[in-house]
């Protein structure tokens, strides 16, 4: 598994997961809350991916140029930048259109009934 991450299963966790799962997470607000598209965390995701693997590199001793590791840091931190968005977008969208939408679970929203 270590080959394949291109660092220790602990260092993944750390830097990828935490430090980085952070950046991710906050970068999908930011992009929720400026209402730009969803397009956009995938080339963010790659810049989040490459300072994931300099990090990696620099601090855990892991391969810089695994093109694995990278592309699974690129995959997680995509994933944790979308989630992110989706939610932060459904709770915008409920808070700021009351009349409109209801809550669909963390991450969506719906049209009211008319009632």
């Amino acid at each position: 598994m270590e080959a394949l991450l291109g660092i220790s299963i602990l260092g993944f966790v750390i830097v990828t997961l935490v430090m980085f799962g952070f950046c991710a997470f906050m970068t999908g607000q930011a992009l929720a809350n400026g209402w730009h598209a969803a397009w956009k965390l995938v080339p963010y995701g790659a810049l989040l991916a490459c300072g994931d693997r300099f990090i990696g590199y620099a601090l855990g001793g892991g391969d810089l140029l695994s093109v694995t590791g990278f592309l699974i840091s690129w995959i997680v931190l995509t994933i944790f930048s979308f989630a992110a968005f989706r939610f932060t977008q459904a709770r915008k969208m409920v808070s700021q259109y009351p009349w409109m939408y209801e809550p669909a679970g963390p991450f969506g929203w719906r049209t009211k009934p008319d009632a």
